[in-house]
């Protein structure tokens, strides 16, 4: 074993961390209340620490501070390339802690250390990514009007902006919403996933470092029904940005109407993947796996429905079965891991009740084998469902885990049908060496995205979002400065002296 490969192991154990306060107006602060909540490690059920339980109370401080620091502080009147000092000093500082932050992810969620360097790796490259482009877009547009007015419009923040982060990927969740926020002159409070908080803490550990005006960003962990109700329901705070389940999505629109807030919902999923006879069935094969048992299968994007043409069904299942029993479940701080637990045991008994419910729809379930040494842990693992149909349950429902529904279809026709018909749009994949039919395809699945012969990659220019119950609105690139978190103001100037009509002058 190499000296930095050793030195990682030792510093990767599974110990308990220090435990967590909340980060209100430039401090670490207890909860009002002095109360706590466990922090479980998915991989062995123990405590990792004790997190701090934000409740109504703080919710209100926190906002308090946001409000003064946008309004009277100096956040809201520094020049865009001062604060992009700050913002840019924010990923210089994520650059230097990507192992401290990997492995607290992976103590935290489960997912395995070499998924979780790349995820923090790409934080970083949120701050840059939209200081380079408030400074580059964030201007709007003139219009003169024969010669007697000028119109132009103005971006302005929002002022406090609330947002709510899922326990999945956070720390890149996290700074996907956190960044645009900043960057665009708003203050921030964040509500992290109450499932995987270590990661919120250490970005509020490198704001504070980046030293940041007090109440700029804060952070207030606990549960969606206080903590977060609070935060949906304050008439101070100007927007909602929510990533998660989308019952919850739909409980937030409703309680943000009464302050009528802005809100952006990033939701639920059951996204397709079609390949038909024509594909590269060894680069499809690729990335239908790595698709759903990446990121622990939980993922919003994940191909959890998996469409194959009858010609290519039974060639395709047998590498999928091949693939599903070599995959390398464990712990998740080894780097050979591929699949690691799922985040908590209320989830891991919810996924597993699913795969009882496929046997009983009709389904032959095919899984592979969880070493012994690791069933302290809550690991599912991967599991195809054959032999499945698209209005079984389990084809229908979101099962947010390592579970792959695989579906036969005969025509383009058939299979655009079955792809749609289910309540979700957020995501879709095609595989076909037909590039006609690949766009067909593309237009006619009821998804916000759609990558052609692709694995689900990101680009941080272009919209992130779903349609029908997978969301509304969007993340990412202009979308979320210009669309979001700044609101655009018209100023109109008058060049001359034009006519104004004269009610009520007396002629002479």
């Amino acid at each position: 074993m190499n000296t930095q490969l050793k030195d990682f192991k030792e510093k990767a154990v599974h110990k308990r961390v220090e435990d967590i306060k909340l980060y209100i107006n430039g401090e670490f602060v207890d909860a009002e209340s002095g109360v706590t909540f466990e922090n479980i490690n998915p991989f062995t059920n123990q405590v990792n620490n004790n997190v701090a339980e934000g409740r109504a109370a703080d919710m209100d401080k926190a906002v308090a501070a946001a409000k003064y620091a946008f309004e009277k502080g100096p956040w809201g009147s520094l020049k865009v390339s001062e604060r992009m000092k700050y913002i840019n000093r924010i990923a210089d500082l994520i650059d230097e802690e990507i192992e401290d932050i990997a492995i607290l992810e992976s103590l935290d969620t489960g997912l395995p250390i070499s998924q979780t360097k790349n995820m923090t790796a790409r934080a970083a490259e949120n701050f840059r990514f939209y200081s380079r482009m408030v400074q580059a877009k964030l201007h709007g547009e003139a219009y003169p009007v024969d010669n007697e007015f000028l119109n132009y419009t103005i971006y302005k923040p929002l002022g406090v902006v609330g947002l709510i982060t899922p326990w999945n990927a956070p720390f890149m969740l996290e700074t996907w919403k956190v960044a645009p926020a900043l960057a665009t002159g708003n203050t921030v409070i964040l509500k992290p996933g109450e499932l995987s908080p270590l990661t919120a803490n250490k970005l509020a550990e490198i704001i504070d470092k980046a030293g940041l005006p007090s109440g700029v960003f804060n952070v207030v962990h606990g549960f969606g029904e206080t903590a977060g109700a609070r935060l949906v329901e304050h008439p101070s705070v100007k927007a909602i940005s929510f990533t998660g389940e989308t019952t919850t999505g739909s409980t937030i629109i409703k309680n943000s109407a009464d302050s009528l807030k802005k809100t952006s919902m990033e939701l639920g999923g059951k996204s397709p993947l079609i390949v038909f006879n024509d594909a590269d069935l060894d680069r499809a094969l690729d990335a239908a796996v790595w698709g759903i048992f990446s990121f622990n299968g939980e993922r919003c994007t994940s191909n959890a429905r998996v469409f194959l043409h009858k010609n290519i069904k039974d060639k395709f299942v047998a590498a999928l079965k091949e693939r599903v029993a070599n995959i390398k479940i464990g712990d998740p701080m080894d780097p050979s891991t591929e699949l690691g637990p799922l985040i908590g045991k209320e989830h891991f008994n919810k996924v597993k009740s699913y795969i009882e419910l496929a046997k009983e729809e009709g389904c032959e379930v095919v899984q592979g084998v969880v070493p012994e040494e690791v069933k302290a842990g809550n690991f599912v693992p991967p599991t195809l469902l054959l032999n499945a149909t698209n209005d079984m349950r389990v084809c229908q429902e979101e099962i947010f885990g390592p579970v792959m529904a695989v579906i036969e279809f005969e025509t383009e026709e058939e299979v655009i049908a079955a792809a749609n018909d289910v309540k979700y749009g957020l995501a879709g994949f095609v595989w076909t060496n037909d590039i006609k039919r690949g766009h067909r395809i593309a237009h006619a699945v009821e998804a916000g995205m759609i990558w052609i012969n692709a694995q689900n990659v990101r680009d941080l220019r272009i919209p992130f979002g779903g349609t029908k119950a997978s969301g509304i609105g969007r993340e990412g690139g202009h979308y979320a400065i210009f669309e979001f978190y700044t609101e655009p103001k018209v100023i109109h100037v008058a060049l001359g002296d034009h006519h104004i009509p004269q009610f009520g002058k007396v002629k002479k």
